[in-house]
């Protein structure tokens, strides 16, 4: 009998979609083996064609991690097969789609995504999205299972996102998101007034009453996850006020700061699915990746980069009586956690 379970995903491709049924495969006895032949030979039913187009889509992991379909196994991995459907089997077309390079090298590029482009095709959106518009401007990305994306950010959230040129970045990259030793910090505008700093400290799963939302649950029951917060400036828009806050991940689940901010009474603006109020014709929720850090995978030094917010969320801040520029100044601050600056 093949080591098969299937069950809901706890993490879709799209952060923003709600969770398609699973493959689990054990590949105790396949040491050695490539990840594609081996995945093949326990799903015979599926041609190999597609399995390798689902490899590149991500929608094939080792423990969480995404990995070329010539990686090969240990032996000791579990294997979860996420199966697409026929749609995305043109996933992969390159789509003029307009990326902002904010660096690029031999080894990565550091992108700033717009709010409301859809990082990674999946159910709903299998055009259009960024990885269509990393095919087409740098086609050699499609040797990388998803183009060289290695994390992600929800459709209607705007700022940094780094992609992988290689294997070897790509595998450094995971395994920095894997060890938490990449630094990602995020500006948001949430409802009311937070606490000047704090953290929250709550595992993450998949909402009981609504599939496309996420939800704190009680230790054991989620993934362990980890927000540092810190409230720039307050300000007050109508009669409701809200907090500036900069957001530190020490951990990077769906959907994390909105969720984990939603569960302190705080709200993002905009943000419908979590209840965060609409203020000021704001129509998505007020949240920017803003700086990244990460260990450059040539020669592992430091590297980081800055994006200022993009101009709805500046014109927020205005509406709210906070300087956005002042704040900003503020951000590039120490955090005093035990994150390095």
């Amino acid at each position: 009998m093949r080591p098969i379970i299937a069950k809901p995903s706890a993490e879709p491709s799209d952060p923003d979609a709600p969770p398609a049924a699973v493959i689990e495969l054990d590949a105790a006895g396949a040491a050695g083996e490539r990840l594609d032949r081996f995945v093949a030979s326990r799903l015979p039913e599926v041609s190999r064609t597609r399995l390798q187009r689902w490899i590149a889509l991500g929608a094939v992991r080792c423990d969480d991690r995404v990995l070329p379909a010539k990686t090969r196994l240990r032996g000791i991995e579990a294997i979860v097969v996420e199966p697409q459907p026929r749609d995305a089997d043109t996933a992969f077309t390159p789509e003029p789609v307009p990326i902002d390079v904010v660096h690029e090298d031999a080894q990565l590029l550091v992108l700033c995504k717009p709010a409301g482009l859809v990082v990674h095709p999946a159910a709903g959106n299998w055009h259009g999205t960024l990885m269509n518009g990393l095919l087409f401007h740098r086609p050699a990305l499609a040797a990388l299972p998803r183009a060289g994306i290695v994390h992600r950010l929800d459709r209607d959230t705007s700022g940094l996102l780094v992609v992988a040129k290689t294997e070897q970045a790509m595998a450094s990259l995971a395994a920095q998101l894997a060890d938490r030793s990449m630094g990602r910090r995020y500006l948001a505008l949430a409802a009311g007034r937070c606490t000047a700093r704090g953290s929250v400290d709550a595992a993450i799963a998949r909402d009981e009453a609504s599939r496309v939302r996420m939800a704190t649950v009680a230790p054991g029951r989620g993934r362990a996850a980890r927000t540092w917060f810190r409230v720039l400036a307050y300000g007050r828009i109508g009669e409701r006020d809200v907090s500036l806050v900069e957001c530190r991940l020490d951990t990077g689940r769906t959907h994390q700061i909105r969720v984990h901010l939603r569960s302190i009474g705080h709200p993002l603006v905009g943000d419908a699915l979590y209840g965060g109020p609409a203020l000021a014709g704001f129509a998505r929720q007020a949240l920017h990746a803003w700086r990244l850090r990460l260990r450059h995978p040539a020669d592992d030094r430091p590297a980081s980069w800055t994006a200022p917010m993009p101009a709805d969320m500046v014109a927020l801040c205005e509406a709210a009586g906070i300087d956005a520029a002042a704040a900003q100044r503020a951000a590039a601050t120490p955090f005093d956690t035990d994150e390095p600056d």
